[in-house]
This record gives C-alpha cells, sequence and structure tokens, in this order.
C-alpha cells in the first residue's frame, strides 16, 4: 500500500461534490461539509444571516436535541465545530476512523432536519449579538471592520460576516428556510474528507443521505468590488494605536497570487520580514507587526497591520509607507526571494501532515477554483516566480495613490492626510 495520500473525486447525480485524500498512516479523519455561499450572498437587510444559520444548525432536529448532538460527539471522542466567512460556510469534524459513518449520518441530519424553533432561534440571536459586542470591545477587531467598510464600500464583501444588531434580530425561522432553499442547493455542496478514509464508502453515504437533495443555486458571486484607497482615522479611547495599510490583492483565481505570496512573506510574513526587523526588531516600537494576503473568488486584499502605541503611530505610519514605496522603487533582493520560497514551500509541506488542513485546502481549491491543486503543482508555480515579476508587482501595487489607510485609537485625526515622511527613530 502506497504511503502517499490518494486524491478521489465524485460528482453526486443531483450535483453534490464529494472529494477525498486518503492518508493510510493515520488512524483520524477530518470531515467538512461546504456550502458555497457566505455573508457576501445575503441581502443587505439580513447581513449575518449565513452566520445564524450556522448556529442553529447545533441547536436540534427532529431527532436529535443540541443536547443530543454535544454527547454524540463526546461519546465518540470527537471534535464537531464549524465556521462562516465571506464565501463558504462549513460544518467539519475530527474523529478517529472508526466514527467516520456514525460522523456523516450527524452532519446530514443537522444538515437536513435541524428544526429552527422561533425559542431556539431568539435564544442564538441573542448569543450572537453579545458575539458582537464583544468584537465591539475589541480596538483590533473594529479597526479591521472599519478598513474592510473602508476599502470595499458599498460591495458586501465589505460588510462584517457576523452582520449586524439590527440585521441579525430581523432574522426569523421563514427567512432562513427561504435563504437555505435558495442557497443551500446540491450545486454548491461539497463534501471533503481527509484521512484514513475510504472513497467509494464516503460517496455512498453521502448519495444515501443527501442525494434526494435538489435546486439550484439562485444568483451568483458578487461582483468584483472595487477597491477604494481610503485614508480613514477614527479617534478611540483604548491603550494603543491599530495601523492598517492596505492594497488590492490577487483573487484566488488569479495566477499572480503565487508571486504575491512571496511579496507578502518579504514585506511582512514572518521574523525575517520586512515590517517584522524594522518595527520591532530594530526600533521595538510594536509587538505585533505582519502583512498578509487575502484572496476571494473575484477579489483580493493585502494588508499590513501593526498595533503600537499612540506615541508611536505617526512613526510607525511613516516607516510603513517608506518601506512600501522602497520596495516599489527597488524591488526584492535575490536572497529575499531565495529566503521567501523556502519558508512558504515549508510552512506548506509543514501543513499538510494535518488532516484538517487537507480537508480545508480540498474545500477551499474546489469552492474558489473548481479543482484540486496539488502541492506539487504550488511548489512548482513558487519555483518558478522570478524576481522580475514580484518586482514588477510591488510596483505595481504599492503606488501610493494605491495605498489605503486605516488607524484606530487616541490619535490626531490629521494623522493620515500628511504625506510628509517623519524622521524615523534610531
Amino acid at each position: 500500500m502506497s504511503a502517499e495520500p490518494h486524491y478521489a473525486k465524485t460528482t453526486l447525480p443531483n450535483g453534490i461534490r464529494v472529494i477525498t485524500e486518503h492518508m493510510p498512516l493515520v488512524r483520524s479523519a477530518s470531515i467538512g461539509l461546504w456550502v458555497g455561499v457566505g455573508s457576501s450572498h445575503e441581502a443587505a437587510e439580513l447581513r449575518g444571516i449565513s452566520h445564524c444559520i450556522e448556529h442553529m444548525l447545533f441547536k436540534g432536529t427532529r431527532s436529535r436535541s443540541a443536547r443530543d448532538i454535544a454527547e454524540l460527539m463526546d461519546s465518540i471522542g470527537g471534535n464537531l465545530n464549524a465556521f462562516t466567512d465571506k464565501e463558504t460556510t462549513c460544518y467539519h469534524a475530527r474523529v478517529v476512523d472508526d466514527t467516520i459513518e456514525t460522523t456523516l449520518d450527524l452532519l446530514g441530519d443537522m444538515f437536513l432536519n435541524s428544526v429552527f424553533e422561533p425559542a431556539e432561534l431568539r435564544k442564538e440571536q441573542g448569543v450572537i449579538l453579545e458575539e458582537i459586542r464583544m468584537y465591539d470591545d475589541s480596538p483590533e477587531e473594529v479597526a479591521h471592520d472599519l478598513f474592510l467598510r473602508s476599502v470595499w464600500a458599498g460591495s458586501p464583501l465589505g460588510d462584517p460576516t457576523i452582520g449586524y444588531e439590527q440585521t441579525v434580530s430581523a432574522v426569523t425561522s421563514q427567512a432562513i428556510g427561504t435563504y437555505m432553499g435558495e442557497r443551500y442547493t446540491p450545486d454548491s455542496i461539497v463534501l471533503t474528507a481527509a484521512g484514513n478514509v475510504d472513497h467509494e464508502s464516503i460517496v455512498q453515504q453521502t448519495h444515501a443521505l443527501l442525494g434526494d437533495m435538489r435546486g439550484e443555486k439562485a444568483g451568483g458571486d458578487p461582483p468584483q468590488p472595487t477597491f477604494v484607497p481610503a485614508n480613514v482615522i477614527r479617534r478611540k479611547d483604548c491603550e494603543q494605536a491599530y495601523v492598517l495599510f492596505g492594497v488590492e490583492g490577487a483573487s484566488a483565481r488569479d495566477d499572480r497570487r503565487y508571486q504575491l505570496t512571496l511579496l507578502d512573506t518579504i514585506l511582512g510574513g514572518g521574523m525575517a520580514s520586512r515590517m517584522f526587523h524594522e518595527i520591532r526588531e530594530k526600533r521595538g516600537l510594536a509587538y505585533s507587526v505582519y502583512s498578509s494576503h487575502t484572496p476571494y473568488r473575484n477579489a483580493g486584499l493585502m494588508t499590513v497591520a501593526a498595533s503600537t502605541s499612540p506615541k508611536h503611530a505617526r512613526e510607525v505610519v511613516s516607516l510603513v509607507r517608506q518601506e512600501l514605496a522602497r520596495m516599489a522603487a527597488d524591488g526584492v533582493s535575490d536572497e529575499e526571494l531565495k529566503r521567501a520560497k523556502q519558508h512558504v514551500k515549508g510552512g506548506l509541506l509543514l501543513s499538510l501532515e494535518s488532516t484538517s488542513t487537507r480537508m480545508l485546502r480540498l474545500g477551499r481549491s474546489e469552492l474558489n477554483v473548481g479543482r484540486h491543486v496539488p502541492a506539487e503543482e504550488i511548489v512548482e508555480r513558487i519555483d518558478a516566480a522570478t524576481k522580475a515579476q514580484v518586482d514588477q508587482l510591488a510596483a505595481s501595487l504599492f503606488a501610493p495613490e494605491r495605498i489605503a489607510l486605516t488607524v484606530l485609537g487616541p490619535v490626531d485625526e490629521r494623522l493620515g492626510h500628511t504625506s510628509q515622511a517623519l524622521e524615523a527613530s534610531a
């Protein structure tokens, strides 16, 4: 028997896709039941309904109470959870391989037979409202929310996935039923499993559980949002200032995402990155400073984030601006590119030892790209990226007029409107 993972995909007659990766040397299995819809597919007046549905699927079915669901997972030693983001919702479990059938049966029951009792819905709405208030008490979360709403103004991608108090409160059992009928359809559903799994057995059970589902998804993905390079400075009484720079990135379907991953790594993706070295190691101005690239189906966003003392906020803003300008003008060095390639490839290969990571990769690749993207292909594309390509991308993305800035904290509201470079500390 080969010790290498084996990928397999089957599309059921009704359109549900079943994708597995067999890893024979483990005893665990990670299973994900995905729907290719999230907060960006919602009507504005019901923003947060996808996240609300995610919560409600744990509140009981026709044959199981919420406690029954929890006790079943405890009895088999598994972990059951879910997440909602802007474009997907995933109900997932990590279990021992001899409990896969039980786990699939539970996921199918939750998916098809949840009852959405009004009294339970009201309680869960209260829980979600507390979650919103918890985020509102976190300046870092507020800063990220403010940033997204400013750079993607008018797009559902810019609104918070969790929704707003008034929109979450407006969700009804009838609205949930309508939304699921329009969106939780076979053509938008993907079941992924990675670990010590048998593809044919999972296909057969999925067909038995979900094969009678019918319907086609109403509406498509939201159009590509227009990126607005806005300057937003918001005063807030808190201990630190939260600084976010952003530029338009590459979508999940854009081949430039490989070069952008390397650029992100060099800029702020690790302890050897420019941002970490200049702002934290060299000057001690921040504990947390990093960059990240988030790809969506029709859009992408690259950000640089730092949290610092209010008295250092102006200097941190200036240093990030200077570094972006330097990277745009001079590009990256051969040594930086070589190191970034090894960093990205090493992180990818180490992550593939996790059944959960493989399960998540299967779902995201299928829903975002429409196909499996093997690790070997990613490694090849990373290796093939040239310095000229990365430099060209930096020059394009980091042009001053394309850069957005959000600062939240006890700072001067004029901070973001000056382009004057400040004297950096020694």
